[in-house]
């Protein structure tokens, strides 16, 4: 128990380091894009990513998942793993580039057409990235799967933003997304020596294990990205590039701050899942890590979001602030509720998944297609808000009765962190109304950094006050202590925290 436990959060440690890395750079790569190019460029690739992501969904069998899960898993079930993406990504490929004409035609874009044919390429490539990398997350060695991600993300990277500079247009997002393909699919063959063959030899067990994944799947995108295919429809280009910023901003910090820990997680779920006081304590634990981030960036997003998007995006994506401020809230109560499905995906339970996701997406479009009509894009996170809100009860109850928890066992993991968190955002506001602020970008700049300072120091004061109030239990907060005593002690400095 106490080994599996480890595992995952060292696993969650360097998964955590990627994507602090991968996000940082993907932060600093959206506000030079930002200032480099218009809402309509953005606008204009996110309605070929939809698309794009639409027909992933006839690939959408996530057939790492029954890799991961069957550790009996040899060479047939990885070969024809492999085989089946080379043949499925080939074929979206073919249908991407059929459909290109009618997009652009229903998008009344024609510059669309021409920018789906080139990543209709890139789709198909991609479909030959080697199955070996699975491996590592398999074995739990994230320090191989840590170098080969920021492989990918830094070469999309390098390209993107020299281009941006050059052409100042759309080109330079879609050029950085198909290097980025292709180094991806390069460095997969390099990281890891296994050398897949064409094989359909476990096609049965395989597709047998992921019908409840392609469901789920296609139930995710629906809930995912259903909103802005209306709103590139009804509000056009500029209007979803808008959208989209505004999402990738206010998710940085939780959703995507997540993911890793999530990542991390399921192979140490999948070990004990027949053991259910361990996957009980290791869920416990891996929702008291989420909390500890996830609070404070997602709140914080949302408290600072006026003085934010001026400094660091330009005056000309102000009507973003109310979108992230509504969708940062979303955003963290989304992260909370994340890592129950990969407790469903270890135990086999994946038609919980597959339902919650289809009341979710019920509850989103009765929500989403009014709140477009009458508010716009605005309206449209007001929905996804709405959603998430009332979709929660029902998490809990189904997590609950399958992990025989307390009805307080979750929110009692919640407690410190959620109390630090409002302290934080009563600073962080606190602060701003003193501030003075007129519309200089300088003097927003000095209230931003000096606001952001002061609600970290807020929280991280409040909550490790709160810690040693408790009696300093075994918790989360410890095991961050931990991993900084090692640290400072690493550097000469002999300090005590826990």
């Amino acid at each position: 128990m106490d080994e599996i436990d480890n595992k995952i959060a060292k696993g969650a440690a360097w998964m955590v380091s990627f994507k602090m890395i991968d996000r940082g750079l993907g932060l600093v790569s959206t506000v030079i894009l930002a200032r480099l190019l218009v809402p309509e460029d953005f606008g204009l690739v996110a309605m070929a990513m939809i698309l794009i992501g639409a027909l992933q969904l006839l690939m959408a069998f996530s057939f790492d998942v029954p890799l991961i899960q069957n550790r009996n898993a040899g060479r047939d079930q990885f070969d024809t793993a492999w085989t089946l993406n080379v043949i499925f990504a080939s074929a979206c490929a073919a249908i991407l580039a059929s459909v290109a004409g009618l997009a652009a035609r229903f998008y009344q874009e024609p510059r669309l057409e021409l920018v789906i044919y080139l990543l209709a390429v890139g789709f198909a490539v991609e479909g030959f990235s080697n199955i070996g990398p699975v491996i590592f997350r398999r074995e739990m060695q994230f320090d191989r799967e840590f170098k080969f991600l920021l492989g990918k993300r830094m070469a999309s990277l390098l390209v993107t933003i020299p281009l941006a500079f050059w052409w100042r247009n759309y080109w330079a997002l879609v050029a950085g997304q198909l290097t980025g393909t292709f180094v991806s699919v390069a460095l997969s063959y390099y990281v890891s020596d296994y050398r897949p063959r064409f094989s359909l030899k476990a096609k049965v067990e395989l597709f047998h294990s992921s019908k409840w994944l392609v469901m789920n799947n296609i139930l995710q995108f629906l809930n995912g990205r259903a909103s802005e295919l209306l709103i590139g429809r009804l509000g056009g280009a500029t209007t979803l590039g808008v959208y989209t910023i505004a999402s990738e901003i206010s998710t940085l910090p939780t959703t995507e701050l997540v993911a890793p820990i999530n990542r991390a997680a399921f192979p140490g779920y999948a070990r004990v899942a027949n053991d259910l006081e361990a996957l009980r304590n290791s869920f416990l634990g891996v929702i008291s890590m989420i909390a500890l981030f996830a609070l404070p960036a997602g709140v914080g997003i949302a408290t600072i979001a006026d003085l934010m998007v001026p400094v660091v995006l330009g005056w000309k994506w102000v009507p973003a602030i109310p979108l992230i401020q509504i969708l940062a809230i979303y955003g963290v109560i989304q992260a909370l509720q994340s890592n129950i499905s990969y407790v469903y995906l270890a135990t086999g339970r994946l038609y919980y998944v597959t339902a919650v996701g289809a009341i979710q997406f019920t509850l989103l479009i009765s929500l989403l297609i009014p709140g477009i009509l009458y508010k716009g894009a605005t309206g449209a996170a007001w929905a996804f808000l709405g959603t998430v809100v009332l979709i929660t009860p029902v998490i809990q109850y189904l997590v609950a009765k399958r992990l025989q928890l307390s009805s307080t066992a979750f929110l009692a993991r919640l407690a410190r962190p959620l109390a630090a968190v409002l302290i934080m955002a009563a600073v962080v506001l606190a602060m701003k109304h003193v501030l003075h602020r007129n519309d200089e970008t300088s003097s927003y700049l000095v209230a931003l950094v000096l606001c952001v300072a002061g609600g970290a120091l807020a929280y991280s004061v409040s909550l490790y006050v709160l810690w040693r109030w408790a009696g300093s239990p075994h918790s989360a907060e410890r095991v961050c202590l931990g991993k900084i005593e090692t640290l400072l002690q690493r550097a000469g400095l002999k300090v005590s925290l826990t």
